[in-house]
Parts: structure tokens; C-alpha cells; sequence
């Protein structure tokens, strides 16, 4: 599906790259998007942004972030913190813990210091929305998801005062897409498939079933705590509510995250060609991790990137956070470079591995 001409278009595009440890320069004008948005932030929201994003992009005075970047830090799963043209968004809203304590160095409430414009859910289930309620209601920040998405959070905090967009129902059908804008950034939403078995694809095409080693030890540094645990199994059974994609768009720049991979070339190959047919896409944050691995691998996330064409692709759902049932990232290193070495031009790999790599900002920061 690859379409080499737009690789090399993408590829180029990207000029202004910068990793791990570049030095930028603070130039206050670069805050104005952000700082005219919101009112001067308190001292404790001020640095909940400098701990995410990076204190060199962030402005010690207003809490401010430099709108000439992008910035990304991962919390665990498929939860990120992105500020994006100064705008400030939660894409699923959950601390892994609950198995675990302490695993993933923050808590709901700091990350609802960082007071948010938006909170996106990819669906329903508690490794992706169980905190959403909470953090929205001490963010202030709206809630997009499906119909069913957004009346289980609404349950679980009773809260009038939290703003939800409903982005149809989970009766929607796979490919549906809306289009919209929120904090002066452009967004694409898109219905596809939560990640599940399918018969096992022959070779070439298919990939061999992949079994991550468990790793239990860190359920032994990191005991569960009473309530992390009582949370857990208060959500554990949430509904998925419809599964979506989304692609964040600024000029020059565009960011697709989704927090599962369903089986699309079996059951929605439409869907596939939905994703090609995007704006370009710069940094794919995509979940490797799913029921589809234990029949055909990675073969379903490797679908994903290659249909996406992203100039970056980083790993989600890959981290041990449910010890005994999930393993850490490095796990999935090897079987993810297979995958990727099967397409015609494949992304950079940006892995994250845990839990070194959490709220790391300095990983995934890129220059506009």
C-alpha cells in the first residue's frame, strides 16, 4: 500500500526533527498561543507542564507552552500528554496501576494540574478511560469520545460542570469519520476496530503469533496499593463504547494516535485505505499490544503504519502494566523491527521502553 513518492515528500518535510537532549532556545513570543488561551497558571500547574513537557518549553512566569513545538510524554499504555501549538491534550485518560503502584511516576491528580483543553478517548475500556472522570473533573478539560464513552465518565463522577463531545454512538459504523477543531487544532476522527483474534494468516502476508514473556517482578517493586487496587476492579469490566482513531493537525505538522489495532485488512479494508488517504502524517503513536498477536503477531499494528506513512512511529500499549498478563516494551522490540522491516520504506522506530521512558518529554519533542 505504500506509496513511495509520498514517503519521500514526508520524509523531507521533517527537516526540523530534534532529539533526545537538543538544546532551544526560549523566545517568549513563542508562548503567545498558549498564554492568551488561558488565565496565569497556579505554581502547581506550572510545574506539572515544566515535568511533562520539559522545562525549556515551558514558560516559568505563565505556565505558557512554546507554541513552535510539539511535545509528547507518555504515561503508561496508551496515554500521552500532548501540547500542540500551546494547546494542551490528554489522548486516554489512565494511570497504569492497580496491579501495581508507583510503576509510572505520576498520579491522576498531577496530570490534571496540567489543566488540559481536551481529553480524547480511543475507547472504552479501563486500561484507557478508568481516570478520565477524575481528571476532567479537576482539569476543566472537555471530553471527546463516543456516546457510550462519554456516558460511563459521566457516571463515574455525576459532575455537571464537566463538558463532554459526543462523537456519535458505538452503532457508527467502521470508517465513519468527523471532522473538527479544538484549541486552534485540526482533528480527524475516525471509526475502526478494537484489536482481536482472526484465523492465522499464511506466509508471506501473515506474521507467526507472538507470546510475550510475563514478567512478574515488578509486582514485587511495586506492591498495589488498597486504592489503586479497588480502582481497578471498580472499571475492570468497562465496555469498549466504539474504538477511534485520531489524526491532530497544525500547519506543517500532524500527530495519529489510536490506542488499539484491529484485524482491518480482514474485516475493514476500507478503513486501511481511509488512513492512506490522510494529510501527511509526521508521528504515528500507535498500540502494538492486542488480542490479534496471539494468532498473527504484529501483523495488525504493522498494517497501521504502513497505511498511516508516518515519518516517526512510537510504540504504545507495549509496557507491563498489568504484570502476569503483560510484559515491559523490550519484549516487543524484536517481533515490532520484524514487522517493520517488511514494508517498503519503514518509519523511524522511536521506542519506549518502561518504565525508564515515562514522562520523558525530551524523547518525543520536535520542532515546527
Amino acid at each position: 500500500m505504500t506509496n513511495k513518492n509520498r514517503v519521500v515528500t514526508r520524509r523531507t518535510a521533517l527537516g526540523g526533527l530534534i532529539g533526545a537532549g537538543a538544546a532551544v532556545a526560549f523566545g517568549g513570543s513563542n508562548h503567545r498561543a498558549s498564554a492568551e488561551s488561558l488565565p496565569r497558571l497556579g505554581q502547581r500547574s506550572i510545574a506539572a507542564r515544566r515535568r511533562f513537557f520539559g522545562a525549556s518549553n515551558v514558560d516559568s512566569g505563565t505556565g505558557a507552552v512554546r507554541a513552535d513545538r510539539v511535545v509528547i510524554s507518555w504515561l503508561g499504555c496508551t496515554t500521552y500528554a500532548m501540547a500542540m501549538r500551546g494547546s494542551v491534550f490528554l489522548l486516554d485518560a489512565w494511570v497504569p496501576r492497580g496491579t501495581v503502584s508507583g510503576y509510572v511516576p505520576t498520579d491522576p491528580d498531577e496530570v490534571a494540574d496540567l489543566r488540559l483543553d481536551a481529553i480524547f478517548i480511543g475507547h472504552g475500556h479501563f486500561d484507557h478511560a478508568a481516570d478520565a472522570g477524575r481528571i476532567a473533573e479537576a482539569s476543566g478539560a472537555a471530553v471527546y469520545g463516543s456516546a457510550e464513552h462519554c456516558a460511563a465518565i459521566r457516571k463515574s463522577v455525576d459532575t455537571p460542570t464537566v463538558r463532554y463531545i459526543e462523537l456519535g454512538d458505538a452503532a457508527k459504523p467502521v470508517g465513519d469519520r468527523q471532522d473538527f477543531e479544538v484549541a486552534g487544532v485540526s482533528v480527524t476522527a475516525i471509526r475502526h476496530l478494537h484489536s482481536t483474534p482472526t484465523a492465522p494468516e499464511p506466509a508471506p502476508e501473515g506474521s507467526p503469533p507472538f507470546f510475550p514473556t510475563p514478567n512478574t517482578s515488578d509486582i514485587v517493586a511495586h506492591p498495589p496499593e488498597l486504592d489503586d487496587a479497588t480502582t481497578l476492579v471498580r472499571h475492570l469490566f468497562d465496555a469498549e463504547g466504539g474504538s477511534i482513531l485520531y489524526q491532530f493537525r497544525i500547519p506543517g505538522f500532524a500527530v495519529v494516535w489510536h490506542d488499539t489495532a484491529g484485524p482491518l485488512s480482514v474485516r475493514a479494508p476500507h478503513v486501511l485505505a481511509q488512513l492512506h488517504e490522510l494529510p501527511p502524517t509526521d508521528v504515528h503513536l500507535g498500540a502494538i499490544q492486542g488480542f490479534g498477536q496471539f494468532t498473527n503477531g504484529l501483523r495488525d499494528p504493522r498494517e497501521y503504519i504502513d497505511a498511516v506513512d508516518a515519518r516517526v512511529f512510537v510504540p504504545g500499549h507495549h509496557d507491563n502494566f498489568v504484570p502476569g498478563i503483560s510484559a515491559r516494551g523490550e519484549t516487543y522490540e524484536a517481533p515490532l523491527r520484524a514487522e517493520l522491516a517488511r514494508l517498503t520504506s519503514p518509519p523511524e522506530l522511536r521506542m519506549m521502553s518502561d518504565p525508564s521512558d515515562y514522562l520523558s518529554p525530551e524523547l518525543l519533542t520536535f520542532s515546527l
